[in-house]
Order: C-alpha cells, then sequence, then structure tokens
C-alpha cells in the first residue's frame, strides 16, 4: 500500500503546485485502519426476529401435521405419511434450487437477499393458512382430492417460506465482518427462534388443545356415537386450527416487516471487489469438497434427525402411548420454555469452553431423559420433570449449527479467497440435508404406524401402535445421537483453529481495505492531473 503510493506522491510533488498538492493529500491522509465493527442491540434485535417466521411455522407443523391429517383432515395412514415425506423431501430440494437462484441475483439497493425475503412473505402465508384448511370436496372425491390438496399446498409452502428461510440464514455473514458479533447475533437468533417455538406451541397447542376431535371408543362406535354432535365437535376442531393458523401468520408478516425495516446488508471489501460471483456449480464443487464442512453436516444431520423424530412423534405419543390426551401441548409448552431460558446459558459456555466441547456435553444430556421416558410409567409429574430438563438439550440444538457453521465459512474464504457469493451455497445444503432428514422421519413415523395398524380418531390404541411410538421418541433418537457425537469427533475447527483463522481473515481485510484505499487516491491524483 505505502509503497506504490509513496512513488504517485513523490512524483506528484514535483510537478503540482504546493497548494494543490496539500488539497490533494487530504483525502490521502485518513487511512487509519478500520475500528471493530460493533452491532447494536437494536440491529441485533432486528436480525433475530426474522428467524421467528420459519419457527413459528415449522413449530406447528412439525408437532401438529401429523396428528391433524390423521384425526383431523381424516387421511388415512398411508397417504398422510407420503404427504409428509414428499412434503420435507420438495422442501429440502428447494433448498439448494433456490441458494443456486440467490447466488446469482445482483446486488440491489436492499441488498442481495432482503428481496427475496420481502416477496415471499404475502405468497408464504397465504399457502400457510390454507394447508389447515379442510375443504368441502363433492361426496366420494374427498379422499383423493384432499390428498392432493394438501400435498400441494404443504410443498407450496415449504418453497415459499425457503425463500424466506436460507437467504435469512445467510444473512448472518452480511451483517458483520467480526466472528464475535456473529456469535453474538446467532445467539440473540437462537433465543428468539426458541421462544417463536414457545409462541408457535402455545398459539396452535391451547388453542387447538381447547377443542380436541372427537375420538372413537372401538369401531362399533360409529353406528352409536351421534353422529350431530361429533359433526359440530370436528368443525369446532377445524377452526380452531384455522385460527391458530391466521394469529400464526399474522406474527410472521410483523417479523418480516421489523427485519426488513431493522438490518442491512454488509458486503466484504475483498468480495466489492470481485466484478461477479464464482459460477453455482464451481462454488458447490469446492463447498462439498471443503472438508470442516461436510463433517459439521454429518453430525448434525444424525442429531437433527434424532430431534424430528421426537418432534414428530411427541403428540402421538403424549396422547396415546402416555394418556396425556389433554396435557400434550402444555409438556411441549414447557419444553420450548425451558429451551429458551437456557439459551444463554449455552452461549457462555460455548464462548468459555468451546462450540466442540457445548456440542458434547449439550447434545449427549437428551440420552439420560430419553432413557428415563422408554423405561418410566405413566407419570405426570416425572413427565413434566423429564420436559423441563428436556429442553435444556434442545436449547444446545437450536444453538450450536448455527453457530459454527460461520466458522466453517470462514475457514473456507481463507483457502479460497477469490470465492464470493458461496455463502448461500453453505447454508442452503446444509437446511437441505436436516430437512431432508426431516421428511425421512416423518415419514417412515407415519408408515410405521400404517404397519402398527393405527387407528385414526382412535380415543386408544392397539398395544403395537403404543410400542412403535415409544421406540421412535426414546430408543432411535439415542441411537441417532451417539451416531451425531461419534462424526463430531472429525470435525477440525477448535478454539484454537478459531482464533487462527480470525486473525487472517482480519489480515485478508485490512489488504483488501488498503488496496481499495490505494486504488482510490491514484484516481483522486490522475483527476488532479
Amino acid at each position: 500500500m505505502a509503497k506504490g503510493e509513496g512513488a504517485e506522491s513523490g512524483s506528484a510533488a514535483g510537478l503540482l503546485p504546493t497548494g494543490i498538492l496539500q488539497a490533494s493529500e487530504r483525502p490521502v491522509q485518513v487511512k487509519e485502519p478500520k475500528k471493530k465493527q460493533q452491532l447494536s442491540i437494536c440491529n441485533k434485535l432486528c436480525y433475530a426476529v426474522g428467524g421467528a417466521p420459519y419457527q413459528l411455522t415449522g413449530c406447528a407443523l412439525g408437532f401438529f401435521l401429523q396428528i391433524y391429517l390423521l384425526d383431523v383432515a381424516k387421511v388415512e395412514p398411508l397417504p398422510a405419511s407420503i404427504i409428509l415425506f414428499v412434503g420435507r423431501a420438495w422442501d429440502a430440494f428447494t433448498d439448494p434450487l433456490v441458494g443456486f437462484c440467490i447466488s446469482k441475483s445482483s446486488w440491489t439497493r436492499l441488498g442481495r437477499l432482503m428481496p427475496w425475503i420481502i416477496f415471499s412473505t404475502p405468497l408464504a402465508i397465504i399457502a400457510y393458512f390454507l394447508i389447515w384448511f379442510v375443504p368441502d370436496f363433492p361426496l366420494g372425491m374427498g379422499r383423493s382430492h384432499g390428498f392432493l390438496w394438501y400435498l400441494l399446498f404443504y410443498c407450496l409452502f415449504e418453497t415459499l417460506v425457503t425463500c424466506f428461510h436460507v437467504p435469512y440464514s445467510a444473512l448472518t455473514m452480511f451483517i458483520s465482518t467480526e466472528q464475535s458479533e456473529r456469535d453474538s447475533a446467532t445467539a440473540y437468533r437462537m433465543t428468539v427462534e426458541v421462544l417463536g417455538t414457545v409462541i408457535g406451541t402455545a398459539i396452535q397447542g391451547q388453542i387447538v388443545g381447547q377443542a380436541n376431535a372427537p375420538c372413537l371408543q372401538d369401531q362399533n362406535d360409529s353406528a352409536i356415537v351421534n353422529r350431530t354432535q361429533s359433526t359440530a365437535s370436528l368443525k369446532e376442531t377445524q377452526n380452531a386450527y384455522l385460527l391458530a393458523a391466521g394469529i400464526i401468520a399474522s406474527i410472521y408478516v410483523i417479523c418480516a416487516i421489523i427485519l426488513a425495516l431493522g438490518v442491512r446488508e454488509q458486503r466484504e471489501s475483498y468480495e466489492a471487489q470481485q466484478a461477479e460471483s464464482m459460477p453455482f456449480f464451481q462454488g458447490l464443487r469446492l463447498v462439498m469438497s471443503h472438508g470442516p464442512y461436510v463433517k459439521l453436516i454429518a453430525g448434525f444431520l444424525f442429531t437433527s434427525l434424532a430431534f424430528m423424530l421426537v418432534e414428530g412423534n411427541f403428540a402421538l405419543f403424549c396422547t396415546y402411548t402416555l394418556g396425556f390426551r389433554n396435557e400434550f401441548q402444555n409438556l411441549l409448552l414447557a419444553i420450548m420454555l425451558s429451551a429458551t431460558f437456557t439459551i444463554p446459558i449455552w452461549q457462555w459456555f460455548l464462548t468459555r469452553f468451546g462450540k466442540k466441547t457445548a456440542v458434547y456435553v449439550g447434545i449427549s444430556s437428551a440420552v439420560p431423559f430419553l432413557i428415563l421416558v422408554a423405561l418410566m410409567k405413566s407419570n405426570l409429574i416425572v413427565t413434566y420433570v423429564v420436559a423441563i430438563a428436556a429442553g435444556v438439550s434442545v436449547a444446545a440444538a437450536f444453538l450450536l449449527p448455527w453457530s459454527m457453521l460461520p466458522d466453517v465459512i470462514d475457514d473456507f474464504h481463507l483457502k479460497h479467497p477469490h470465492s464470493p457469493g458461496t455463502e448461500p451455497i453453505f447454508f442452503s445444503f446444509y437446511v437441505f440435508f436436516t430437512k431432508f432428514a426431516s421428511g425421512v422421519s416423518l415419514g417412515v413415523s407415519t408408515l410405521s404406524l400404517d404397519f402398527a395398524e393405527y387407528q385414526t380418531q382412535g380415543c386408544s390404541q392397539p398395544e403395537q401402535v403404543k410400542f412403535t411410538l415409544k421406540m421412535l421418541v426414546t430408543m432411535a433418537p439415542i441411537i441417532l445421537i451417539l451416531l451425531g457425537l461419534l462424526l463430531f469427533k472429525l470435525y477440525p475447527i477448535d478454539e484454537e483453529k478459531r482464533r487462527q483463522n480470525k486473525k487472517a481473515l482480519q489480515a485478508l481485510r485490512d489488504e483488501a481495505s488498503s488496496s481499495g484505499c490505494s486504488d482510490t487516491d491514484s484516481t483522486e491524483l490522475a483527476s488532479i492531473l
């Protein structure tokens, strides 16, 4: 920087009058290194609020869609399993597709990511509302048309919410260049996201819980039960789902507005010097060959699948295996409240002891409680204690993946400094693998219930259904968690590596900034000459 700049200044000294030279030197003297970029609490909160819509809708769909399709929409278990699997598989496929489109997007006055968030929001809330609407099809056509209705709007909503969530996730890399600031903003985000699951659970659970769908005591009850009363009760339940969907959709819009107004994207100085983003498939090849990224997503793939199995089957498990038909929404609320209050503790823990240690301690802490659930008999007080304790592990599962992914991207940028625009690829493919795992978990779960002869709208279920639910909520997640923790042993970025990367990245930014200043000074001098 100084060498080329000094040569130009020296040659100019003999050609320019003193007054002009002094005037031209004034802007050149402003070459101080950039101060540490601090985000205000308001910036962090506005950024964090943007994570709530995905969690609000995801929580409602994850916990309640299965039981809604089976007991309210009256979809048979096999078609319901197809809806759940195809919807999540399609959702997973759209993540890299949206990531590809974002990588091709140019920077606008609003940024490169924010337009996707803004324009997808109104369409997403319409599709979400229609998922929870039970259409009145002509007699004899209800089953096939109902199946197509839920499959269509479920896939449509997942596509639109992906257009919101992938750019929002990638926004982490554009709110600040400082690792500590990004980690702090991520902690804010995770706290709000867990709070979003609490709100989603409270809204969906409490409203729907007040209007349970009518159940049949046995197969002959359909000839005995008062059909008028049963139909009226079912209609109340359908209206309750619509009311909950309307409230959640309204919160979705409010959060999107706060995010759009309160957050501004920032470009890296070295990225701004690049004329074009890297071609998508070239970037994808580099990303998927980056060892730390592959090891990170492999570990979290198994642990995410474990928690998704619990999430997808928890309502049915509480209703039929434990016999808490009227308590499962309160148990969900206890889990999410516990997770919300422990997010700050995990943020302190990973700062004090490191992120890998936090992974081992946080996620493995779920195993004893899952074993206790598997072994204990139905006891409401013990179940609440287990739910509160399990929330501690849920908080770690929420926070740690999104806190570790930016470290992997920083490591990638050091090895490939001339590869801008790859951030959406990292985030979209991470979400792709977790969502695909979610689709597998929901599809396999519902298909397993079909094989176990699940009875739609039954007040009770056969013993094989209860046993299947217990295995899906306890033993299968334990095995998956242990496999995931074994894979984390291979993850190479520890705290020492993070510190080295931070220093190297700062040097890269300073070099790019100095180069930019030098180019600007040369341009100013040329214009004076």
